[in-house]
């Protein structure tokens, strides 16, 4: 069982808490987390990129000059691919990148990332503070007091949007609902901050015990 560093709202560490074994199971699938997050970035691909071919620029319906000759080599149209201002030869046509995974795959690969994670003790747990109206400032001193290098992904119980838009200035920090985060968004964190209630709420977390017996 992974246990968790746990901190209170006011940035005061408490007793570690173990994590639940039905998200943290301990699985690391390398191969499965690689084929979601491949689908995952192909999925943000527009696919709208697009040239014409020489039968769509307009212009070059007769011959530059004449077949014989002129002792210059043969030419059918100012449009053909060599010309300046012609057609593209085998040009980008507009089409969908898109990539399915099929549920219990997306699971997985989300549970390998989580467990990835835990396994470098990069997963704590926390009370996050109660915020009145977004400030920068507070959330950024909130994690400075956690030691969290590098990224850190927020996970809040519910939409916390006093959470959300302190986070918008801070280029190295994510806030998601828990359960909305994908796996690319796990692996992109350094650190995985996991609001306390969040899973406890889901009956996935056992109740700690009080921080008066840390």
């Amino acid at each position: 069982m992974y246990k968790a560093r746990y901190f209170k709202a006011d940035g005061k560490k408490g007793k570690a808490r173990p994590l639940p074994d039905t998200l943290f199971d301990g699985v690391v699938n390398e191969s499965v987390m690689h084929q979601v997050v491949k689908a995952y970035l192909a999925n943000q691909r527009q696919g709208t990129a697009a040239a014409k071919t020489r039968s769509e620029v307009s212009g070059g319906n007769s011959k530059p000059w004449r077949q014989k000759g002129t002792g210059r080599a043969r030419q059918g149209s100012i449009r053909a691919v060599q010309w300046e201002g012609g057609g593209i030869a085998f040009p980008p046509i507009p089409h969908s990148w898109r990539q399915r995974v099929p549920k219990k795959v997306k699971s997985l690969a989300r549970r390998s990332a989580l467990n990835d994670r835990a396994e470098s003790d990069r997963v704590v747990l926390a009370d996050l503070p109660e915020m009145e109206r977004p400030k920068t400032r507070d959330l950024r001193g909130f994690l400075g007091t956690l030691d969290v290098p590098g990224k850190v992904l927020v996970l809040t119980d519910g939409k916390n949007e006093n959470v959300y838009l302190s986070a918008r200035n801070l280029p190295d920090v994510s806030v998601l609902r828990f359960g909305d985060e994908s796996v690319y968004d796990v692996l992109w964190a350094h650190t995985v901050v996991i609001e306390r209630s969040a899973l406890e709420k889901l009956g996935q977390a056992p109740e700690g015990e009080e921080d008066g017996d840390a």
